[in-house]
């Protein structure tokens, strides 16, 4: 629009600047009584919010000497590290609700525990449906660690999984295998899965074959097999060391060594190393055979074959 006709619509309409004006200045009124009320409102809540915040910073620093508290009182009333560690969670996750649910207090003050109850009561339909896997395996955390069907520090095969049991969270059960690596599965998994615990006995059975010739004297190589296996110092001498006889193989008597070890992973191939030694040892020193196996080759000649065929005989025609 050009200056001239801006003249114009002035000289037409004289209050029009009057109320421009008057609009512009209501607007500007209401903007800073907005951002008065919202200064007001901060300067109210900051000695809360500074409340809060201080009371979060003691909820986190005191977790740590509460739980070391509860885990000391749980060693000495109950020998259970599985029950000890259920306890240590427990404290901990309480601190934290406590310490959360003081701070939110204290920020919004018309905020009762009635509110907060009414609150996840109508959220815990929806809550449960997002984090129905955390549960999950929140629950099956608790009965494995109220169960004990392993406990922390045993050998355990879950699945594909085989390990030692590092740490049982209320979410998740830690193994180190033994090429040292970590393999953290949740609980939901653990719990419904058979779990092949290999230390939960104090000793372990290992099987192990060996074939002699079949014109070793069975009753003599059967004592001094024993008694090869006996000189082990890592085999336990109760229960008894047991040497079968399997059946008769291609080449081979076969012969089953049945014998016990600590149940440990490391004690059992340790153990089984010194038992092929010994019997190796054993055998040589007492002329015990431990033949290769032997394969019978047939060779099949065509040619000759046909030649003593016999010669079809044909009827004499009349």
């Amino acid at each position: 629009m050009k200056l001239s006709d801006r003249r114009q619509k002035a000289r037409r309409h004289p209050l029009l600047p009057i109320v421009s004006y008057g609009l512009m200045n209501d607007l500007l009124q209401t903007i800073n009584q907005s951002l008065l009320h919202l200064v007001s409102k901060a300067v109210e809540i900051l000695p809360a919010l500074l409340a809060a915040i201080v009371i979060l910073l003691i909820t986190r620093f005191s977790v740590k000497p509460v739980t070391k508290l509860v885990r000391a009182s749980t060693h000495r009333l109950t020998k259970s590290i599985s029950l000890e560690l259920l306890l240590v969670q427990i404290a901990s996750v309480s601190i934290w609700v406590l310490g959360i649910l003081i701070a939110s207090t204290l920020v919004f003050p018309s905020l009762g525990l009635g509110d907060i109850i009414g609150f996840l009561g109508l959220s815990s339909v929806a809550i449960g449906f997002a984090f129905q896997d955390i549960f999950k395996n929140f629950l099956a955390g608790i009965l494995l660690l109220i169960n004990e069907p392993f406990r922390v520090k045993d050998q355990i095969i879950v699945n594909d999984y085989e390990g030692t049991v590092e740490s049982i969270t209320i979410r998740s059960t830690q193994i180190r295998t033994y090429q040292g690596e970590r393999v953290v599965i949740p609980n939901a998994i653990v719990f419904t899965s058979p779990i092949h615990v290999l230390t939960h006995y104090p000793a372990r059975r290992t099987d192990l074959k060996i074939g002699l010739a079949y014109d070793t004297p069975l009753p003599q190589a059967r004592q001094i097999l024993l008694t090869a296996v006996t000189n082990v110092e890592e085999v336990l001498s109760n229960p008894p060391v047991e040497i079968d006889l399997a059946g008769f193989g291609d080449s081979t008597i076969e012969f089953v060594v049945r014998y016990w070890t600590l149940p440990q992973m490391a004690s059992v191939r340790s153990a089984k190393s010194q038992v092929v030694i010994g019997l190796k040892q054993a055998c040589d020193e007492m002329n015990l055979n431990i033949p290769y196996p032997i394969r019978t080759v047939y060779f099949f000649d065509q040619q000759r074959s046909e030649n003593h065929s016999p010669t079809p005989t044909h009827p004499h025609s009349n």
